[in-house]
């Protein structure tokens, strides 16, 4: 069941919200869990016990450290050890088989979401055994925490130590639950009305056969793919903290317009932020972070950075990107962030684009081939352009302007210049603007992925 879908938003949504609401408040959170389990079991009832597992892993680990302090380690190394066990079985056997074929080839199906819960609730169990958070008690409690629908297949990764006083006790208003709304409805326009669309320009010149493809339609391709994975996931962040409102909870946000960053280190204090600071505080800082050596800091951050792409999928191409951010990272740490500050900001700007998108060749396509013909096509190609990268640019003309202009705090701060008489309701026409257009395209439109699903 995925957000932008109908039975979602007219069938599970408005069950929840009704029943949510008129039931008392002390059995809000078990209400709550009972429609967490059936929006998972809704796709893969079969992966369920994966997920309770996890659950029962974590919470019985956090009691006993509780308990245990003083032998609290060996408890946290055996709950980390099942955590990353269950993970690797799941999302990384297969490709452990293709790299030692001595290992039986079980065919092994990727549970959706594991990626996200899995660190959710291993970070519970670490920021017990740091007293950076208390212990929850109730196994329910904890579990509702950890299927907590809103964010439970893709993310924002929530950490239990942001929620804990929330779980037992949040606050449930008008104005909350408009502010939810809103949110949500920005979400699901920037996945359905320009992710979306977006997403079938990059398709289209993504499957181009052999020799076809020329560097204007390579670079029109990345640009829409760039622009397209923006809108699907922080649409998707955008919807999840609408939705956790909604509820009476109040998620970090994820995204941070990381398009206007001037160097690769800005963009991801700015780009799936729940993702780096949950590395930075669980793997880059325990390896000693930068207070190192030079040679000792390039090792943490390829380290850090390698298992970040290896945390998005079990493929070659996002071992390769996650090392390539690596590499830009180390780069700017020792001396090319110097270089970045004193170049004008436009210089740093068009650096970090370039870059970015870049990268996302590597992200998107898997195949190693494939992937070096793309890149090269960027560069180098039998023809520069064709007619039909005329029409595809002309076709997509405004949707590509729309979209550079909303992946901006442009729109956020002409809202803000507004006076205050005009402001509700104009963002209310919006708001009911955007749902009946999101609603007609995603009745109509037959192309509806989500790309984060699968990690």
């Amino acid at each position: 069941m995925v957000f932008s879908g109908t039975p979602f938003l007219f069938f599970y949504l408005p069950i929840v919200l009704a029943v949510y609401y008129l039931t008392p408040l002390r059995f809000r959170n078990g209400v709550l869990l009972v429609f967490n389990l059936i929006f998972y079991g809704w796709g893969e009832p079969v992966y369920l016990w994966i997920m309770l597992l996890t659950i029962s892993i974590n919470h019985g680990a956090g009691v006993l450290i509780d308990r245990y302090r003083t032998r609290g380690k060996p408890i946290l190394i055996v709950a980390v050890v099942l955590n990353l066990g269950l993970l690797f079985f799941f999302k990384y056997w297969n490709m452990a088989v293709g790299i030692l074929p001595m290992l039986p080839n079980l065919d092994v199906a990727l549970p959706i979401g594991i990626s996200f819960y899995t660190f959710q609730a291993m970070s519970y169990t670490i920021d017990v055994y740091r007293n950076d958070t208390p212990v929850q008690r109730s196994p329910a409690a904890f579990a509702t925490f950890v299927t907590l629908f809103p964010q439970l297949i893709a993310g924002p990764i929530v950490r239990y130590k942001d929620l804990a006083d929330q779980i037992d006790r949040r606050e449930h208003t008008s104005a909350i639950f408009a502010a939810g709304v809103q949110s949500f409805v920005v979400g699901l326009c920037k996945k359905v009305l320009l992710g979306n669309n977006l997403g079938l320009l990059w398709e289209f010149y993504r499957d181009l056969p052999k020799g076809e493809l020329t560097t204007a339609g390579a670079w029109l391709g990345i640009v829409a793919f760039t622009l397209q994975i923006y809108f699907d996931f922080s649409g998707y962040s955008d919807m999840a903290v609408g939705l956790g409102r909604m509820l009476g909870f109040e998620f970090l946000p994820n995204f941070n317009y990381p398009y206007i960053a001037k160097s690769a280190t800005e963009f991801w204090r700015r780009w799936h932020m729940s993702l780096g600071t949950w590395f930075r505080d669980y793997v880059y800082v325990p390896l000693g972070g930068n207070q190192v050596g030079k040679i000792r800091l390039c090792m943490n951050l390829l380290l850090t950075w390698g298992l970040t792409g290896l945390w998005h999928g079990a493929s070659w191409n996002f071992l390769l990107w996650g090392l390539y951010f690596g590499l830009l990272l180390i780069a700017e740490k020792l001396f090319l962030g110097k270089v970045l500050k004193a170049a004008p900001p436009v210089l740093a700007h068009l650096y970090t684009l370039f870059a970015v998108a870049i990268s996302w060749v590597l992200f998107a396509v898997e195949d190693i081939s494939a992937m070096l013909r793309y890149l090269t096509a960027l560069f180098v190609s039998e023809h520069w352009s064709v007619p039909q990268d005329g029409y595809m640019l002309r076709s997509y003309a405004i949707m590509l302007m729309l979209a550079i202009v909303a992946a901006t705090p442009l729109g956020a701060g002409l809202q803000r210049r507004l006076p205050e008489t005009l402001r509700q309701p104009v963002t209310a026409v919006l708001m009911l603007a955007g749902l009946a257009l999101s609603t007609v395209y995603i009745v109509d439109a037959a192309y509806n992925p989500f790309l984060y699903f699968r990690f």
